[in-house]
C-alpha cells in the first residue's frame, strides 16, 4: 500500500503543470508578516531588483539547505542590487525560530493567513499539500517579473540561475545607462 501511494504521488507530481507566472508579468503587489509585530510588502522593494524564494516548509532539509545556500551566496545578490525575500506557508514565529536556527540574514515572510494565498496569486500553490512549490522569481526594479523557476519540489534549485538572471539585469542596466540620452542624439 505504501509502494501504491508513493507511486501515485509520483504520478502527481509529474503531471501537475505549474501555472507559475513567468517574465514579462507585473508581480503581484502583496503584505505578508516578516516577524510576529511586523510586515513587509513587496512594493518597498520598488526601485531595485528582488528575489522571492517560495519554500514548501521550514525545517524540511531541502528548504534547510536552500535558505542555507541563498544566505551564503546573499552578499553576491546584494552586490547586483538585490534584496531576498523567503516566503512559505508557515507561521511568523516559526519562521523566527527557523530563522534564528540557521542564522539567516534575510527576511522570511509568513504566507500564513489566508493559507498560501500569495502563493496563488504567483502560480505555485499546492492545493492537495497545502504548501507552496519550490519557486524562484527575480522581479525587476520596475516590478515586473524578469525570471521565474518552478524546481522540483524534492530538489534544491541552487543559486545560478538566480545570479544569471540578476547579472542579465545589471548588464541591461549598464548598458542602457551608457547609451547617449535622446536629446544627445537629436542634436547630433
Amino acid at each position: 500500500m505504501a509502494d501504491q501511494l508513493t507511486q501515485q504521488q509520483r504520478q502527481q507530481s509529474r503531471s501537475r503543470k505549474s501555472k507559475a507566472l513567468s517574465g514579462g508579468t507585473r508581480a503581484p503587489d502583496f503584505t505578508l508578516r516578516s516577524t510576529p509585530d511586523q510586515f513587509v510588502s513587496l512594493s518597498e522593494f520598488r526601485g531595485q531588483p528582488v528575489v522571492l524564494a517560495f519554500y514548501p516548509a521550514d525545517w524540511s532539509p531541502i528548504c534547510g539547505d536552500e535558505m542555507a545556500l541563498f544566505n551564503e551566496v546573499l552578499p553576491e545578490f546584494q552586490n547586483l542590487g538585490a534584496e531576498l525575500v523567503g516566503i512559505s506557508v508557515d507561521g511568523a514565529w516559526c519562521h523566527a525560530a527557523f530563522a534564528r536556527d540557521r542564522k539567516l540574514h534575510f527576511p522570511l515572510l509568513a504566507d500564513f493567513e489566508p493559507k498560501g494565498a500569495v502563493a496563488r496569486q504567483y502560480g505555485v500553490y499546492r492545493d492537495g499539500e497545502g504548501v507552496s512549490e519550490r519557486a524562484l522569481f527575480v522581479i525587476d526594479a520596475e516590478g515586473i517579473i524578469y525570471w521565474s523557476y518552478v524546481s522540483p519540489v524534492g530538489v534544491n534549485p541552487g543559486a545560478n540561475g538566480v545570479l544569471s538572471a540578476l547579472e542579465d539585469l545589471e548588464n541591461k542596466k549598464a548598458a542602457k545607462e551608457s547609451e547617449p540620452s535622446k536629446e544627445l542624439k537629436e542634436t547630433r
